[in-house]
């Protein structure tokens, strides 16, 4: 919980309300002087009075948590009057699904690199082998990144059965 002195000054909501904070106030363990802006903002979108109701009905060790939830929203809804928290997360979501993506692309390249080396380099006319030096792209054939999403790791055979083309590859 949150810091809360009730003799020094009055909590954040009592504060912003302007009346005297008693010992036993709702609001003062979870609005502390120090974050007026906090109440302020749970005030503008929920009320005093509904977050009073609410906080009562609540079972005291989960209070904390529903003060958090309330200014997290809160916040968000002044940030954005429409859509508020459901609108970061949508924003949250399709990074997630862009970097996703990006992890599938670059683990399909890896693939094609790993079955690049892993394949005798073509010869020219002049019998010389073309293709990369020994230094470049690594030596490891094993540079797959196994990711939370993606259960199923490709091997060179998968990426030769599609031709080559790791970037067409399904998580």
């Amino acid at each position: 919980m949150a810091s809360s002195s009730y003799s020094n000054s009055p909590c954040a909501a009592c504060k912003f309300l302007r009346r005297k904070c008693m010992p036993d106030c709702i609001f003062a363990p979870y609005f502390p002087p120090e974050e007026p802006q906090k109440f302020a903002n749970v005030h503008k979108i929920f009320g005093a009075s509904n977050v009073s109701k609410l906080l009562n009905e609540v079972l005291p060790h989960q209070r904390e948590d529903a003060v958090n939830s309330l200014a997290y929203e809160a916040e968000a809804r002044i940030k954005d009057p429409v859509y508020g928290c459901v609108g970061a997360i949508s924003v949250l979501q399709r990074h997630v699904l862009r970097l996703q993506k990006e992890l599938e692309a670059t683990n399909a390249d890896l693939m094609r690199y790993a079955c690049n080396e892993n394949m005798p380099a073509p010869t020219s006319q002049f019998g010389r082998r073309m293709g990369h030096g020994a230094g470049s792209y690594g030596q490891s054939s094993g540079l797959y990144y196994s990711s939370p999403w993606n259960n199923n790791q490709p091997s060179c055979e998968d990426s030769q059965e599609r031709g080559g083309e790791g970037n067409n590859m399904q998580g």
